[in-house]
């Protein structure tokens, strides 16, 4: 079976990452890291953030509401403290960037050209911000101006993470297409809202997004919907816990699946979701991952 995937120039050895946020910043979990296309990196933002308070996390039926609200060290603490460890991983990385101006999306761009990852995915879908993340995703002509200016500024492979929150992701996929994305991931968390016994809100972010089985029909309403409107790659992202999840997306259209929520229940998720889905290729006797790209809207 020809096991590479191509998108935007760069060769990923299978099409299985690991998603953002879920999955740290992929050194803690090295031997698992080299076995997949790659990994994207939590999130990083310019300036440190001490994150939402807690609790961040609540289990509900089929999925997890999360709401950690983008605690990272900042972009001059990962350069100096986790990049020289990412290094030595042997996968694609991708490193998963957040801000809160555009100018803040530039500065993170510009301070990582020069470094060795594969490329950036542009957070503009995080549910637990009260501004930037899916503010910015919802409207078209703010992801094309964000995209249009990061562009400018990198050679990189350039993602876009798009939210399905209030708006039609087919429609921020064009707006990213049009300013030089090389691909969109599809999608981020759904809002969601969790009480406590008392009637009050138990995250200390008070609303948090849902991810894991229960959005999956969504999500991949979402990639389908979008592989059909744009010519760049797709990443499906969504619900994926297992190797018919992700069968599923590539053929709904995604040319690349991020797993999530299933790296949260075990570390090795989405190699588990890899080698399940080897061997449905395999007894389908499929001989390479293209060909099943978008088969649900073949005739």
């Amino acid at each position: 079976m020809k096991g590479e995937v191509v998108v935007g120039g760069v060769r990923f050895a299978n099409p299985v990452l690991a998603a953002s946020g879920t999955f740290g910043y992929g050194v803690e979990f090295k031997g698992i890291a080299n076995r997949l296309g790659g990994i994207v990196t939590k999130g990083v933002t310019l300036e440190e953030r001490a994150g939402n308070p807690p609790p961040r996390i609540a289990e509900v039926p089929s999925g997890i509401v999360n709401s950690v609200g983008l605690e990272n060290p900042g972009l001059i603490k990962f350069k100096r403290q986790i990049l020289p460890k990412l290094k030595k991983i042997k996968t694609r990385i991708l490193v998963n960037v957040a801000g809160f101006e555009v100018d803040e999306f530039i500065r993170l761009a510009e301070g990582l050209e020069e470094e060795n990852i594969d490329g950036l995915e542009l957070n503009l879908s995080c549910p637990n911000v009260s501004e930037g993340g899916a503010v910015f995703g919802q409207t078209p002509q703010k992801v094309e101006e964000i995209t249009r200016a990061v562009r400018k500024r990198t050679k990189k492979l350039l993602v876009v993470k798009l939210t399905a929150n209030f708006v039609d992701p087919r429609e921020t996929a064009k707006a990213a297409e049009a300013a030089g994305a090389d691909a969109v991931t599809v999608i981020n968390t759904l809002y969601g809202l969790i009480l406590d016994d008392n009637g009050r809100p138990f995250l200390g972010g008070r609303t948090g997004g849902i991810s894991g089985p229960a959005i999956k029909p969504f999500a991949l309403f979402c990639v389908d919907r979008v592989a059909a409107a744009v010519k760049i790659p797709v990443i499906g992202c969504g619900g994926i816990i297992s190797g018919r999840d992700a069968f599923d997306f590539l053929c709904a259209g995604a040319r690349l699946v991020q797993v999530g929520s299933a790296n949260l229940t075990a570390p090795n998720g989405a190699l588990r979701v890899l080698q399940e889905l080897k061997i449905i290729i395999s007894e389908k006797r499929i001989k390479g991952w293209e060909s099943i790209v978008g088969t649900a809207r073949r005739g």
